[in-house]
């Protein structure tokens, strides 16, 4: 080696040398979850076991302030303070209610067995628009609207009117969910496009009605026939602009797109952790010091391992009366007429199980174009249990139609919620209250309780029995059945189970062991 060639050399080795000892040093007293962020463009390149794993760690961090976690100057819905006077700064810094309230995602989702993504108890539930007021406190001298204690109107609030408390799901299966969401949003808009001014015509997809769409002869859109859709993908009667008729399968009352929408907002909401793609690059809306809190490339990440998350599956012991029970009951949910909307699976065609972020349907505040990261979702090296593809066509067994549906009994009914999400705070729709729900997906009901919306049923068969409005005739229909029938369905809906991490078959026995369902003999 030539002197000048060695001395290069040395110098730098120095450097690298140097510069790993400058990084040591202004790491040590450092408190942070996610001291390495990825760089936009990283996701693309980086293999995907890694970007997995990279997205559990983020939504098992433990957010700190030295990061960014918090938001001293805006509310959990991205907007400034009501009162910018009073920072949400210690002892302000968390609420439960209109948050944050939470130190990292699998805080709230860790049920059950402890996994990261999972649903929550009844302590997690989220307190849904509570995040529109600065610092919850009911305090009764405090006037400003949205500040503490008053609404939009300067009205007085209560812990029940505030927000709907719902309970946390899990998001086991979700990026199957997400795709058949998009594929019957494809077919949707096929026939919406396929309209003439002065014609109409069924909404359907993947067996699922939606009711009727028309044009009147002026060209104008008539969605009044149109049913189960957010009002968020509709439109006002007589516009000339078309539906989106964009299916919201996430948030109990059907109000988020994707999983990537659904990220965005509770990193904000609960953690004070904002995405660049939300909150723009370089700036810090939240006034908390800090910039760039998570990247588009992290925000992907999360996505991505969410969306991998393993399926439900069933669990059957291996005990004859447990048996025909379970079949029983699986065959007496169906008769009386529970599938109608719990539907047992729906089909994913044309290869509609390769999960790609961005999803193209994502509302403003959420990439929804650029490069793409696919995923097949069927690969049997991802989490299992895996749906796989037979025939090309994967059926998804999440019970359910991805419909909204009114299932409760009026006005007076305490299964409505308080406020209705779809619609803008301070209006009378918003204030009116909501009554419509996402056809709950049953796969892994059984062992993440509690159960409905509100998380205050602790047994499958309160559940059951609570059902009202759409879905009246059904439950008539169980209390018609005979007490060992309607037991049979309970034990029916007891083996839809989320199954212990590790098992890599959708149907199993109590002791893990993998077995076929249905029994021959029936």
């Amino acid at each position: 080696m030539k002197p000048n060639r060695l001395v290069g050399s040395l110098l730098a080795l120095f450097a690298t040398s140097l510069s790993a000892t400058v990084a040591a040093q202004s790491a040590i007293g450092r408190e942070v979850s996610v001291p390495v962020h990825l760089v936009d463009g990283e996701e693309l390149s980086t293999p995907l076991d890694a970007l997995m794993a990279h997205g559990r760690h983020l939504f098992t961090a433990v957010w700190t302030i030295e990061e960014g976690g918090g938001r001293p100057r805006t509310k959990g819905t991205g907007a400034p303070l009501a009162d910018p006077g009073s920072p949400l700064e210690f002892p302000r810094n968390f609420n439960r209610l209109s948050a944050p309230e939470a130190n990292s995602c699998a805080g709230c989702h860790n049920a059950p067995f402890g996994i990261p993504g999972g649903g929550g108890d009844i302590v997690a539930n989220v307190f849904v628009l509570a995040q529109r007021f600065d610092f919850a406190t009911f305090d009764s001298f405090d006037t400003m609207p949205t500040r503490g204690a008053m609404n939009e109107a300067a009205l007085p609030v209560t812990m029940q009117t505030i927000a709907n408390s719902r309970n946390t799901l899990g998001m086991f299966g979700s990026g199957f969910i997400e795709m058949l969401a998009r594929q019957i949003t494809v077919d949707l808009r096929a026939t919406r496009d396929s309209l003439a001014p002065g014609q109409s015509a069924a909404l359907t997809s993947k067996g699922i009605s939606f009711g009727s769409l028309a044009r009147d002869a002026a060209g104008r859109w008539i969605a009044s026939g149109v049913q189960g859709i957010s009002p968020k993908s509709l439109v006002a009667d007589g516009s000339t602009t078309p539906p989106s008729l964009v299916i919201r399968p996430f948030h109990q009352a059907g109000a988020v797109v994707s999983i990537r929408e659904f990220t965005n907002n509770a990193y904000n909401h609960h953690h004070g952790i904002q995405s660049t793609e939300r909150f723009g690059d370089d700036t810090d809306p939240d006034g908390d010091g800090f910039t760039n809190e998570l990247t588009r490339a992290d925000v992907t990440a999360v996505s991505v391992f969410q969306a991998t998350m393993a399926v439900p599956g069933r669990v059957i012991p291996r005990d004859r009366d447990f048996e025909a029970a379970i079949w029983k009951g699986e065959q007496r949910f169906a008769a009386i007429g529970c599938a109608s909307c719990h539907i047992p699976a729906l089909p994913l065609t044309d290869r509609g199980w390769v999960y790609s972020e961005p999803n193209p349907f994502n509302p403003p505040g959420n990439v929804s174009s650029g490069p793409s990261l696919a995923v097949d979702l069927t690969d049997p090296r991802l989490p299992g249990p895996r749906l796989p593809a037979v025939n090309g066509v994967v059926m998804v067994p999440a019970y359910t139609d991805l419909k909204l549906h009114d299932i409760t009994s009026g006005p007076g009914d305490p299964n409505r919620e308080a406020l209705d999400m779809q619609f803008a705070p301070g209006t009378a729709a918003f204030a009116a209250g909501n009554a419509r729900f996402v056809t709950r997906k049953l796969w892994g009901a059984a062992n993440e309780p509690p159960f409905f919306h509100h998380g205050m049923f602790t047994t499958l068969r309160q559940a059951v029995l609570a059902h009202a409005g759409e879905a009246a005739a059904s439950t008539a229909a169980f209390n018609a059945l005979t007490p060992y029938e309607q037991d049979c369905v309970i034990e029916f809906l007891k083996s839809l189970q989320v199954l212990p991490p590790g098992t890599r078959h959708l149907v199993v026995d109590e002791r893990g062991r993998e077995r076929e369902w249905p029994p021959h003999e029936n």
